[in-house]
């Protein structure tokens, strides 16, 4: 076994202290860019949705409930959107208050309601993914395909990580 003199034992100390604050400082400038940029993406996304009358959370509602076929239970919606089921409620209220979407009896459960889209939820969802298009595009668009390619597979790691109880 190697022992260290007292300075050695300073120095390494001291290189392993200037590490972790390095790394400690790069986290939080890390946290403090992303928050940024998700904030920009947004904004760019509610101006791309503000001429259609919707906001960003009623635009992905009607995604999500694009992608549930037939329609999709209010608890699913809720779930898929992330949010408390109070708050899935008040989204479709709005939507409903637009004709875009019905809410109907769930045939396989009494209990529930499937949401469904009206004729003009169903065209308004093409012009929202257009809108989802236009917003990445403008933020993304400036990144080579490779840089765009790493940076999703670092955001789907890190969604995942948030996926598993007791994660971030």
């Amino acid at each position: 076994m190697m022992s260290l003199s007292y300075n050695e034992a300073r120095s390494v100390l001291s290189g392993r202290q200037r590490e972790v604050h390095v790394t400690d400082a790069t986290t939080a400038r890390l946290a403090d860019v992303f928050m940024h940029v998700a904030k920009r993406l947004r904004g760019r996304w509610m101006h791309q949705l503000a001429p259609l009358g919707l906001t960003p959370g009623q635009g992905r509602a009607l995604a999500v409930i694009a992608r549930g076929g037939d329609g999709i239970r209010m608890a699913d919606l809720a779930a898929k959107l992330d949010i408390v089921p109070r708050s899935a409620t008040s989204v479709v209220d709005g939507l409903e208050e637009q004709g875009l979407v019905l809410r109907r009896p769930d045939p396989g459960d009494r209990r529930s309601m499937l949401v469904t889209f009206t004729e003009a939820g169903r065209l308004l969802v093409s012009r929202i993914e257009d809108a989802k298009r236009g917003a990445a595009e403008e933020m993304f668009g400036t990144l080579p395909a490779a840089e765009r390619d790493q940076l999703l597979a670092v955001l789907l790691r890190l969604d995942a990580c948030g996926k598993h109880p007791g994660s971030i």
